[in-house]
C-alpha cells in the first residue's frame, strides 16, 4: 500500500470516474433531440446508449489484466485518448449508424475507466480509509451525475446537442494528467500469464464476489435501462419536459445519492453491510414505483430522490465488498472482470428498456426495474454476503 501518497492521486481518481460516467450521462438528456435530428424513434435509444457500454463486456477483464502487468499509467491514459477521440467524433457524425459507431468507439476508451479508478483507490488506501474514499469516489460519481446531464442538457437546449458532445474532450484533459500524476509509478514484475489467470479464475469463484457479480449486472442493467434510457422518455411524453429540464430530473438523485456516498464509512460503522445492500436495493423499488407512477411533479421529485438514496449505498458497497475479497495481485483484473458484467448489464438493460418502451411506454420500464431491485434486495438477505456480515458480528 502507498497510502502516504493517496492523496496526491485522489484528484486523478475523481477525474478519471467523472470521464468514465460522461459516455452515457453527458447524452441521456439529449437522446429525444438525437432520435428527432434522424427521425428515429423512441426505441433506437437503446441501441444508442448500449453502444457505449457494449465494448466493457469484453474489454474491461482484459484491461484489468494489462494494468496488472504492466501499470495503471500507460493502459490508463491510453483509454482517455480513445474516450476523447470517439467522443469528439460523436459531434459531427453525418448519420444515426455513425453516431452509434462512434459511441461503441467511445465505449472503447471508457471500458477501463471506472474500475481503474477504483483500483487506483485500492492501490493506495485500505481498512476503513479504502471504504471511505470508495463512497467519496461514488459520491463524486453522483455529483457528475448531476451536473453533467444539467450543463449537457442547458447546452443542448440553447445551442444543439451536437455542441453538447463535445464535453467529451474532457477525456483528453484526464489523459495528460493521468500521464504526468502516475510518473513515479512502481515498476511491475508480471506474473505468468497462465499463473495470472489462474488467481483470477479462483477468485471469481468464490460465493460473496460471485453474488457481487450478479447483483452489479442486475444494477447497471436498472440504472442504463430504467433511468438513463427511459427517463428522458419518460420526462418527455408525461411532462412535456424540454432537454433543460430533462437534465435537471435526471441529475436530481446524485443530491441524496451524493450525501449517502460521501458519509458511506460512516454507516458502513452502524450498519453491516448486509442490511445496507438490502435497504438500499428497497430503496431503488420504491423510487422507480414512484416515479413511473408519479403523475405531478412533487411525487415525481420524491421518487427521484429516493433512487438517489439506493445508488448513493448500493454500487460503492458492491466494489468494495468484490475488492476486499480479491487477492492485492489481481485486485485490477478481479475488479476490471466485475466492471465487464457491469458492462454487460449497462448494455442489455438499455437494450431491454427501448424495446419496453416500443411496446409497453415508460411506466412499465420502472415497474421492471423496481421488481429487479426487490430482486437484489433478496439475494442480499438471504445471500452469501449476508451470511458473511452475520458471522463477522
Amino acid at each position: 500500500m502507498h497510502q502516504s501518497s493517496g492523496h496526491r492521486v485522489l484528484p486523478l481518481i475523481f477525474a478519471v470516474t467523472l470521464t468514465g460516467i460522461m459516455g452515457n450521462s453527458l447524452v441521456s438528456p439529449l437522446l429525444p433531440d438525437i432520435l428527432d435530428t434522424f427521425d428515429r424513434s423512441a426505441g433506437s435509444a437503446g441501441p444508442l446508449v448500449a453502444a457505449a457500454s457494449m465494448p466493457g463486456i469484453f474489454l474491461a477483464p482484459i484491461i484489468g489484466f494489462a494494468a496488472d502487468r504492466w501499470g495503471r499509467r500507460p493502459i490508463l491514459t491510453t483509454c482517455l485518448i480513445i474516450f476523447g477521440t470517439g467522443g469528439l467524433l460523436t459531434a459531427i457524425a453525418p448519420s444515426f449508424a455513425v453516431l452509434v459507431a462512434t459511441r461503441f468507439f467511445l465505449g472503447i476508451g471508457s471500458a477501463g475507466l471506472i474500475n481503474l479508478g477504483v483500483v487506483l483507490i485500492g492501490d493506495h488506501f485500505e481498512g476503513e480509509e479504502r471504504t471511505k474514499w470508495i463512497g467519496r469516489n461514488a459520491a463524486m460519481l453522483t455529483v457528475g451525475l448531476a451536473i453533467i446531464p444539467l450543463v449537457s442538457g442547458v447546452i443542448g437546449e440553447f445551442f444543439s446537442w451536437r455542441v453538447a458532445t463535445v464535453g467529451y474532450g474532457f477525456g483528453f484533459i484526464s489523459a495528460a494528467y493521468a500521464w504526468k500524476t502516475l510518473r513515479n509509478e512502481p515498476t511491475r514484475s508480471p506474473q505468468p500469464l497462465k499463473s495470472q489467470l489462474s488467481g483470477v479464475g479462483t477468485a471469481m469463484k468464490t460465493p460473496v464476489i460471485a453474488t457481487t457479480i450478479l447483483v452489479g449486472t442486475i444494477s447497471f442493467a436498472v440504472v442504463f435501462g430504467v433511468f438513463l434510457t427511459a427517463m428522458p422518455n419518460h420526462l418527455e411524453t408525461r411532462f412535456s419536459m424540454t432537454s433543460g429540464w430533462r437534465g435537471f430530473m435526471i441529475s436530481v438523485p446524485a443530491l441524496s445519492s451524493a450525501l449517502v456516498g460521501f458519509n458511506l464509512g460512516r454507516i458502513r460503522k452502524r450498519v453491516n453491510v448486509r442490511w445496507a445492500l438490502a435497504a438500499s436495493s428497497f430503496a431503488w423499488a420504491i423510487g422507480m414505483l414512484f416515479i413511473g407512477w408519479a403523475q405531478v411533479i412533487p411525487l415525481l421529485l420524491l421518487g427521484t430522490l429516493c433512487y438517489g438514496l439506493g445508488e448513493g449505498a448500493l454500487i460503492p458497497n458492491l466494489q468494495e465488498v468484490a475488492m476486499s475479497e480479491a487477492p492485492q495481485e489481481h485486485r485490477g483484473a478481479v475488479v476490471a472482470t466485475w466492471v465487464g458484467f457491469a458492462r454487460l448489464g449497462q448494455t442489455i438493460g438499455p437494450l431491454l428498456a427501448g424495446a419496453v418502451l416500443s411496446a409497453s411506454g415508460a411506466p412499465a420500464v420502472f415497474v421492471a426495474g423496481a421488481v429487479a431491485s426487490a430482486l437484489a434486495a433478496i439475494i442480499f438477505i438471504f445471500g452469501p454476503i449476508g451470511r458473511q456480515a452475520t458471522t463477522a458480528q
